[in-house]
Order: structure tokens, then C-alpha cells, then sequence
């Protein structure tokens, strides 16, 4: 199982710097390792509605982003419903106040922990420090260069 969150699966949908490299990584995985959780479904809409209120998007390229979004994951991912073992998990790692985690981003933790996924795929620099500290398997397989 590899866990993506967030912020890596963003610029397949958005133009980014990284956008092809993260298409890279994700290539090189079969489907059926592909997994993310409800919780990145939700954090991805609400980045769209915060670019539309920004002035960063249109409101229809946010929904067009959102479905394709959604198709790609009812395709090639495995999306997992988080539980109370990881809410449970979450709070325990926001405990850890070294990490300076925030309940997002436990949560983004503790769902691949909790399934011992074989890697955490982020974009997030501060998530990566956070899940060493917990002794995670955290990647950061791609910079961004520009």
C-alpha cells in the first residue's frame, strides 16, 4: 500500500512545477497500491473552493478539476474511509508536540499508519519532518525545482 495525501496528488489536477514528476512516481506504481483516504477528497475540494475565493480559479475550472479528480480516484486508487482508530491515532500524534502537528495533517499520518502502508507520498516538507519524527516511511520523491 502507498498513501498519497494531499498535497502530492494536487498537481495532477492543477498545472504545478511538479506536476510531471508527480505523474512520474505515481506511474510507477500498479493501481491496485494506490491508495488515499476520504479525508484527502475533502481537503482536495476545499483547496478548489479556496483558489476560487482567491481569484486563483474560475468556479467552473474548479468543478472540472474536482471531477476529474474524482474519476481518476474511483479508477486508480483505493479510497479508505478513516476510523476511530485513526482519529485515536491522530490525537496521539498531535501529543508528540515536537511534530508541531496540526489535526490535518495527524490524520494524514495516522490513516497509512494504522494500515502500514509501505510509503507516505507528500508534498508537504514540514508533514515529512513530522512523520520521521514518528519513525514513518514519509517521501518526498519530488522537488520542487522552480
Amino acid at each position: 500500500m502507498i498513501y498519497f495525501d494531499t498535497s502530492f496528488l494536487v498537481p495532477l489536477f492543477l498545472p504545478e512545477a511538479t506536476s510531471r514528476r508527480v505523474q512520474q512516481v505515481i506511474g510507477q506504481h500498479q493501481p491496485e497500491e494506490l491508495v488515499t483516504s476520504h479525508w484527502t477528497r475533502v481537503e482536495f475540494s476545499s483547496m478548489l473552493a479556496r483558489e476560487v475565493r482567491a481569484g486563483g480559479l474560475t468556479e467552473q475550472a474548479a468543478r472540472d478539476a474536482d471531477v476529474q479528480f474524482e474519476v481518476t480516484l474511483a479508477q486508480s486508487f483505493t479510497i479508505v474511509l478513516p476510523d476511530g482508530r485513526d482519529f485515536d491515532l491522530c490525537k496521539s500524534y498531535i501529543q508528540r508536540f515536537e511534530t508541531a502537528l496540526r489535526a490535518p495533517d495527524a490524520l494524514h499520518l495516522a490513516i497509512p499508519a494504522n494500515r502500514r502502508a509501505e510509503t507516505l507520498y507528500t508534498l508537504d516538507k514540514k508533514l515529512i519532518g513530522a512523520g520521521r519524527l514518528l519513525g514513518l516511511p514519509m517521501s518526498l520523491a519530488v522537488r520542487n525545482r522552480a
